[in-house]
């Protein structure tokens, strides 16, 4: 698990860039957060629903990821509940089921005060390669 969150934190380099930090993860699951910065507004004044899809996305590659099988989504949806302004966005990834080639997962996008933000769908496909690059593995 060590291994894995020291990739998606060194090698996600649009996480890294969104201002996207990764909490904790554990096998089938994962928690990232994101500080809200003015470059994550939109023209209304709240953060953009590219930004909040973006931290979902992340916690979800993680979670999904996470029994070390490289996973590629194949669907995601989202839906937005409450707008946020400020503070600290984090998504929580859930594992729902799991199976050799798919596998889907719930993501829950809270603020601060741990109101839901925005709630996120995804699929899985599994395939048969490892997520961890052999050099990391061998490191």
């Amino acid at each position: 698990m060590q291994e894995l969150k020291k990739f998606f934190s060194t090698e996600d380099k649009f996480a890294r860039h969104s201002g996207i930090e990764l909490v904790d993860a554990g096998s089938g699951w994962a928690k990232a957060s994101m500080k809200i910065a003015p470059f994550h507004l939109n023209g209304a004044r709240t953060v953009h629903g590219g930004a909040i899809f973006t931290l979902a996305d992340f916690a979800f590659a993680v979670a999904s990821n996470s029994h070390g099988t490289l996973a590629m989504g194949i669907n995601t949806s989202v839906n937005f509940v409450k707008a946020a302004l400020k503070g600290t966005l984090y998504a929580e990834a859930k594992e729902q089921s799991l199976n050799p080639k798919l596998a889907a997962y719930s993501v829950m996008i809270t603020d601060d005060a741990g109101d839901v933000v925005a709630i996120f769908q995804g699929m899985v496909y599994r395939k048969k390669d490892s997520i961890l690059p052999k050099a990391l593995k061998e490191s």
